[in-house]
């Protein structure tokens, strides 16, 4: 999983969490159309280049994911197999720009800072009875459990493959589903004991 904040003040803590996760969409919706076979390998590093600006503490979370790297490679390996070394190498790269690229932001923003930056949006749906402080929440959550989700599912998937020879799709939602439905019980229950969250929308005048 996706380490949480590093407090400390690097260039991208001056950064507002609004444009990194600007930054970050426009990255994965570009990824798709964007052809050119080098663009996933400058992108890629271009977010090693700031984790080595961010000091230390950061190049430390780097290599913790060792383990996630050698696992994409693995991935990377198995679509050269099977298509070609092209693809497989755009796949591996990809995929590991937007998981760093991901930690970068969770790496330099606090979840209130994500959650400040993505609030304005969904004011214009208060009138409907929907609350933004909550949205806002959920959809920080997601932003840090993505890149978890994302290697659990290949994880199920290359392990059905090994047993069977054939892709996991739908055969593995079924378990993918309850074992996310775990994760996001333990998660409720920890921001239940700690209060986050729990009537603070009337603070900030804004009706649950």
């Amino acid at each position: 999983m996706i380490a949480g904040y590093l407090a400390r003040d690097t260039f991208l803590h001056r950064i507002s969490a609004g444009k990194k996760l600007l930054l970050l969409a426009g990255i994965s919706v570009a990824f798709p159309f964007v052809h050119w076979i080098w663009f996933p390998g400058i992108v890629l590093s271009l977010v090693l280049v700031a984790y080595a600006l961010c000091g230390r503490e950061a190049l430390k979370r780097l290599l913790a994911m060792r383990m996630l790297i050698l696992f994409l490679v693995f991935i990377g390996l198995f679509q050269v197999y099977s298509t070609d070394w092209i693809t497989g190498l755009n796949m591996v790269l990809r995929l590991l720009s937007m998981i760093l690229l991901a930690d970068l932001v969770t790496l330099s923003s606090t979840m209130q800072e994500m959650m400040n930056a993505i609030q304005p949006l969904l004011r214009p749906f208060a009138r409907f009875g929907v609350s933004p402080h909550r949205v806002s929440l959920a959809v920080a959550l997601v932003l840090r459990f993505i890149p978890y989700l994302l290697v659990s599912w290949r994880e199920r998937d290359e392990a059905y493959r090994a047993r069977t020879g054939k892709r996991g799709g739908i055969k593995i939602i079924a378990p993918f589903i309850v074992e996310t439905m775990h994760l996001a019980d333990r998660v409720a229950e920890t921001l239940d004991a700690r209060g986050f969250g729990i009537n603070t929308d009337k603070n900030r005048g804004i009706g649950s």
